[in-house]
């Protein structure tokens, strides 16, 4: 799964980050190269942590998670600033889209947030850990997921949230084939994650949100 995340990421943001001036001319704003930097550290820090415990070095896995602790609350703080960067600079392009839009980023950093405190709370439960740090992860692939090369990601504004839930729910497949039964971090994890995707279009969309989407990207 580690590894899926890793390749999801990597094929959404290879054209405008990981392989950019192949792709384009234009370079990126330091903020936004930054925040690239910072999640793909989060991505390389859970593969080296599943396989750390993989090869059943348990204690260098543990020292490593308090840098995955400050990576993660690192990892709020520039994700929404770069939201916020990318907003203005939107709005200024005349974007109207981008004051319903900001509810994204906002929810997935929300989310991402409250999945990893859960998951350091539940750190001497090794089968609710590891699952809540594989959730937290997937709650930020939305923005890898929506921007793949598939035609059918942009028929609908729920599409690319459908594609990244696949994660969640090949997780719980593994559960029902290896348990016979689902984690309860599943359950509550990923109804969190799912239930916030339709949430976040409805809000976006309230004439409230618009009106402090405007305070904060003015």
């Amino acid at each position: 799964m580690a590894i899926a995340a890793a390749v999801a990421v990597f094929v959404g943001f290879a054209p405008t980050y990981y392989l950019r001036p192949y792709f384009q001319a234009t370079s990126l704003a330091p903020i936004l190269r930054l925040h690239g930097l910072v999640f793909t550290a989060w991505i390389l820090l859970l593969l080296t942590q599943t396989s750390l415990v993989a090869a059943h070095r348990t204690d260098l896995h543990r020292r490593l998670g308090f840098a995955g602790a400050a990576l993660a609350g690192l990892m709020v703080v520039i994700g929404l600033t770069a939201a916020i960067v990318s907003g203005r600079r939107d709005v200024a392009a005349g974007s109207d889209e981008a004051l319903s839009f900001l509810t994204t980023p906002f929810a997935d950093m929300l989310v991402f947030l409250a999945l990893v405190v859960a998951a350091i709370g539940y750190r001497r439960r090794t089968e609710a850990h590891k699952r809540l740090m594989l959730l937290a992860t997937i709650s930020i692939l939305d923005a890898a997921v929506a921007r793949w090369p598939l035609a059918l990601i942009g028929t609908s504004p729920y599409a690319f949230f459908v594609f990244t839930d696949v994660f969640i729910l090949i997780g719980i497949a593994y559960d029902v084939v290896s348990r016979r039964r689902v984690h309860p971090a599943y359950v509550w994890g990923g109804a969190l994650i799912v239930a916030s995707q339709p949430l976040r279009l409805i809000v976006g969309q309230t004439e409230g949100w618009r009106a402090v989407a405007s305070l904060i990207l003015r």
